[in-house]
C-alpha cells in the first residue's frame, strides 16, 4: 500500500502478536463491519531495550520500512520519542507527560505544522484501578488525542484474548505514520 492509499485510511486496526522475546505488531485497514483488511504496517519491539526503537515496516516481510520511533534518551521517566519516516526524514514526535501519567497516562504528540495534541486515557476510574492493583492491569484502556474537546484520533482497546486496539483517525491532516507509531508505543510502553 502506497502513502498516499495510508493516509486516505481513517480506521486500523493494530493486533499484538505475543512471542517470547519480541512484541509484535501488524496494523490492518479497518473494515466497515471491523473485520481486519489489508496489512498497512507492521514492527517488532524487543522487550526490556535500554533505549528503546521501534521499526514500522510495510509488512511482515520487513522488507520496506515505513516510519520508525526511537527514544532521545536512556530510561527517562518522562520518555521523549522522535519519529522518523522510512528515508530517516522526522515527521514528529511524541512524549509522556510524567506529572499527569501518575493518575492516567497522558502524551503529547506533536506533528510539524499542527498544534499539539494531548492524548490522555478516556477512563479515569479504569485508570486508578489499573494504577493501584497489578491484579488488574489487564483492563482495557483507551486513549482520546485532541485539543480541547476537539478530537483529533483515539485508540480503543477491543475485548479479547489477544491486544486490539481501533484506531479512528478523525483529523485528515494528521500523517497515518505518526498515528501507528504513537498507537504501537501506546501498547509498547505503557507499562514504563
Amino acid at each position: 500500500m502506497d502513502i498516499s492509499h495510508l493516509q486516505a485510511q481513517n480506521r486500523l486496526i493494530l493486533r499484538q502478536k505475543i512471542t517470547m522475546m519480541v512484541n509484535r505488531y501488524v496494523v490492518h485497514v479497518a473494515q466497515p463491519d471491523d473485520s481486519e483488511g489489508a496489512v498497512v504496517a507492521f514492527a517488532e519491539q524487543k522487550r526490556m531495550a535500554l533505549k528503546e526503537q521501534v521499526t514500522l515496516f510495510t509488512d511482515e516481510s520487513r522488507q520496506q520500512p515505513l516510519a520508525g520511533f526511537k527514544a532521545r534518551k536512556v530510561l527517562d521517566l518522562a520518555g521523549e520519542y522522535d519519529v522518523v519516516d522510512g528515508p530517516g526524514v522526522e515527521i514528529g514526535s511524541f512524549r509522556k507527560n510524567f506529572a499527569k501519567s501518575l493518575l492516567r497516562s497522558t502524551w503529547n504528540l506533536q506533528q510539524p505544522g499542527l498544534p499539539t495534541l494531548t492524548g490522555q486515557e478516556r477512563n479515569l476510574p479504569v485508570a486508578l484501578l489499573r494504577r493501584f492493583s497489578d491484579s488488574l492491569s489487564w483492563l482495557p484502556y483507551h486513549f482520546d488525542f485532541g485539543i480541547g474537546a476537539s478530537l483529533a484520533f483515539s485508540v480503543t482497546r477491543k475485548w479479547g484474548l489477544r491486544d486490539r486496539y481501533l484506531i479512528e483517525i478523525h483529523d485528515d491532516r494528521l500523517d497515518r505514520r505518526l498515528v501507528i507509531a504513537m498507537a504501537v508505543a501506546l501498547d509498547a510502553l505503557q507499562a514504563r
